[in-house]
């Protein structure tokens, strides 16, 4: 019998682990995405009737919390220096105008 999913051998998926993502995990995702998806038109209604009850910090809260299960996490990393010593680090933006910028 032939496997329905879309797993294909040698591919994995960021964090799968050791069995791949737990099912109810990912149905978890899928149906907050389906939901969010769904009612992307009454989600600024939403949040202006929390605004207007409970004020702006309120409603950033509910959005936030939103967008928590939404949107993938970003991890920290931090540098101690501890190895090497101190390091500086330099953090540049770069626009139009720069030689270094690339493309």
């Amino acid at each position: 019998m032939a496997n329905s999913g879309t797993f294909r051998k040698g591919h994995k998926r960021p964090n799968q682990g050791k069995h791949g993502p737990p099912k109810a995990t990912l149905a978890a995702r899928e149906a907050i995405s389906h939901f969010l998806n769904g009612n992307v038109h009454r989600l600024q209604q939403w949040l202006d009737e929390i605004e207007a009850t409970d004020g702006p910090r309120a409603a950033f809260t509910v959005f936030a919390a939103l967008l928590e299960y939404h949107v993938p996490k970003l991890s920290r990393a931090e540098l101690t220096g501890v190895d090497d010593g101190p390091q500086e680090i330099i953090v540049r933006w770069l626009d139009s105008t720069d030689p270094l910028q690339e493309g």
